[in-house]
């Protein structure tokens, strides 16, 4: 069992209009506490429904609590910058405001390390010291294990691969869900619809799509020699019409031998984003080793 995986952690998924939040022991334990909270309210109103989901798990007994939010954090002091979705978060000292509420160790951190973090310890990851985790849906974010531990950066914006450059634009403009209303002009719920129901034309998007993904994820293996990338987002429902195309980008990475060992799966893990959270006190036991 790895590290601290024993502990009960509360896990918090701070979503655009919803925070859900659920015990973690080694596994999902209970039924996961759902509600809306008022993401154009104030700081208080939110913080209030999030402490509305929190206040009767902590009474279950907890040992910490990990949260996972749409925006960039300062991890050590835990205060969070600019959520998206919520206006008023400009600037949120979320850890320090649970930790003197609820008397626990409280860890945040961007939502897609928590993605990458929940494979680790409870997904395809489980057993790996090194992986990327992707999470695609109408933006390209990611988290990046190296070690066996997450690796962030000092400002949290490590994984940033969505934002650099390419083409006319960056390359989340072209290999997300976002594709076909950028390029294109059409409604993606409605090309995957398509797909799904058979319209090759609506394939053939998926598959163009894979092609800019392909060339992005050459990029991560420059910078980081992985050997396993794990997608999830809701691009991942797509797999069987842009894996052929992203392949075949994938494939043109220069050095042979590290394609050898590579792996790029999708994640099935369900409520990833709950299970990553936890993970972040798991990850936090971890740098306590010697």
């Amino acid at each position: 069992m790895a590290a601290g995986t024993d502990r009960k952690v509360i896990g918090v998924d701070l979503g655009a209009t919803n925070v859900r939040a659920a015990i973690v022991d080694g596994q999902l334990t209970g039924p996961i506490q759902a509600k809306k909270h008022r993401s154009q309210g104030t700081v208080e109103e939110v913080l209030d429904d999030i402490c509305s989901i929190l206040d009767p798990l902590v009474k279950q007994g907890a040992d910490a609590i990990g949260i996972g939010v749409p925006s960039v954090v300062d991890v050590d002091k835990g205060i969070v910058y600019d959520v998206q979705y919520i206006p008023s978060w400009k600037e949120v000292h979320l850890g320090e405001f649970l930790r003197q509420r609820y008397g626990l160790p409280v860890h945040v951190n961007n939502d897609a390390n928590c993605f990458a973090l929940g494979e680790l310890y409870f997904g395809k990851g489980k057993g790996e010291t090194d992986l990327i985790g992707l999470a695609i849906g109408t933006g390209l974010g990611a988290g990046i294990i190296i070690h066996g531990r997450l690796y962030a950066g000092r400002n949290c914006g490590a994984g940033e691969f969505g934002m650099i450059e390419y083409l006319d634009h960056v390359y989340e403009y072209y290999c997300t869900g976002s594709f076909f209303q950028n390029v294109y002009g059409l409604d993606g719920m409605e090309v995957f619809r398509k797909a799904s129901s058979g319209d090759r034309p609506s394939q053939a998007l998926y598959a163009e799509m894979g092609l800019h993904l392909g060339k992005a994820i050459r990029t991560i293996l420059y910078a980081y020699d992985p050997t396993l990338i794990i997608l999830g987002g809701s691009v991942r429902h797509a797999w069987s019409w842009f894996s052929d195309a992203m392949w075949k980008e994938v494939n043109q990475f220069a050095f042979g031998n590290s394609l050898k060992h590579l792996r790029i799966e999708v994640s099935d893990l369900e409520n990833s984003a709950i299970l990553g959270a936890a993970g972040l006190h798991y990850d936090a036991l971890r740098a306590e080793k010697p």
